[in-house]
């Protein structure tokens, strides 16, 4: 029996952490499945101006107001249309993002928190426009 346990525990153990990566890269998929590239943002209420932005990839638009920063995320809602996180950034803030996909090309982001200890809320729509320009 003791060399069983030895033999079989190895592959109970890889077997439980392979499924613990699945799940995590399975979380938030629908951002995985945005374009990469440059991305123009037209912001609505109080922000008339528009602004671009350059995406490795859709998770970079979570943090759109703590862009550079390390923050700790927790995932609210995770489904194949939209997604809601919440994350905070110790000493610097802390937001709430809501996207929305419409196509691999174009979402809907909700977002509102606080930065440099003032509060901040604004909707955008983000549309890709092609490759990043270097």
């Amino acid at each position: 029996m003791r060399n069983f346990t030895w033999i079989v525990l190895p592959f109970a153990v890889s077997a439980a952490l392979t499924g613990a990566v699945w799940a995590q890269n399975a979380q938030l998929a629908m951002l995985g499945q945005l374009e990469r590239g440059s991305w123009s943002l037209t912001y609505r209420d109080e922000y008339p101006e528009s602004g671009k932005i350059c995406l490795a990839g859709g998770r970079d638009l979570i943090q759109l107001r703590h862009s550079h920063l390390k923050c700790r995320s927790t995932v609210v809602d995770d489904s194949p249309h939209e997604v809601t996180i919440q994350y905070t950034c110790p000493g610097n803030g802390f937001g709430r993002t809501h996207i929305r996909r419409e196509s691999d090309r174009l979402v809907q982001i909700d977002t509102q928190g606080i930065e440099n200890s003032l509060p901040f809320a604004f909707s955008a729509e983000a549309r890709w426009t092609g490759a990043c320009q270097r």
